[in-house]
């Protein structure tokens, strides 16, 4: 088995815009199945919007717009990844979240690009991992959790190779303490966001406290309407199928006690 520490950089953007952000980074590193560096993939990536790089996005990574300027383009450089991940021997991708796959799938689409390759592989969230070791919620940086594991970080944080190299070390300090068989995925499209989420599960939570009954309805007409757009049939769907899956986690409502019969 080979681990894939895979990050990326994107080209955000201060202003409200149609156009979508786009890759303008991949850096991964290939670890064996003992956990030691083999291999590296690095390589910038010429967007086709918003090319000139923006000032928050120039002193965040610390990319010069010179060097995106000759960069090739999206299609060549995935091409090229595929290629140094696909060598006929297993492997599973590892992320700090999950926007660098998404984001990889993002820009495949747009380039109308086959997103097969992507959508058959096995990655696991690192975050998620490390939360779930620490038994914490919050999310944290790959900064940060190399601070909280007493390692000390090399390398120029929002570089994506640099950040993939960081990530591996946050991996191996961590292996024995991860889950693969129940947390490993592949990727799924979703159409709810993460606030969306949240506002669900908290909204299961206040029924309860409130020894209301968490039904569907219930949620829609008492904590979603107003809040929410529902007029996309996927998002109601798969909030729905959330909801569902939150409601089944709560212990069973207490029984009343019965009042002794009278004789």
């Amino acid at each position: 088995m080979n681990y894939i520490i895979l990050d990326i950089e994107f080209n955000g953007r201060k202003f409200a815009s149609d156009l979508p952000m786009e890759v303008i980074e991949i850096g991964a590193v290939r670890l064996n199945a003992e956990l030691q560096q083999t291999d590296i993939f690095s390589s910038l990536i010429k967007p086709v919007y918003f090319s000139k790089l923006n000032s928050f996005i120039k002193k965040k990574t610390g990319i010069p717009q010179e060097e995106i300027d000759i960069a090739p383009r999206f299609p060549h450089v995935i091409g090229e990844f595929i290629k140094w991940l696909d060598r006929g021997e297993q492997f599973i991708i590892l992320t700090w979240g999950g926007e660098d796959l998404k984001r990889i799938i993002y820009d495949t689409r747009m380039h109308k690009l086959d997103d097969a390759f992507w959508l058959s592989i096995d990655y696991l969230d690192l975050l998620k991992g490390y939360l779930r070791y620490k038994n914490v919620t919050n999310d944290v940086s790959v900064e940060a959790a190399l601070a909280d594991l007493n390692l000390v970080s090399e390398g120029n944080a929002h570089r994506a190779l640099d950040d993939a190299i960081m990530t591996a070390d946050v991996f191996r300090a961590v292996f024995d303490h991860l889950d693969f068989d129940t947390y490993k995925q592949k990727y799924k499209d979703l159409y709810t966001n993460a606030k969306e989420r949240r506002l669900v599960k908290n909204a299961v939570r206040a029924m309860r406290a409130q020894k209301a009954a968490p039904t569907w309805e219930l949620l829609v007409s008492k904590h979603l309407e107003g809040k929410v757009t529902m007029t996309d049939p996927r998002k109601e769907a798969e909030l729905k199928e959330y909801f569902e899956a939150e409601a089944a986690k709560l212990p069973p409502r207490p029984i009343p006690p019965q009042s002794p019969a009278s004789h």
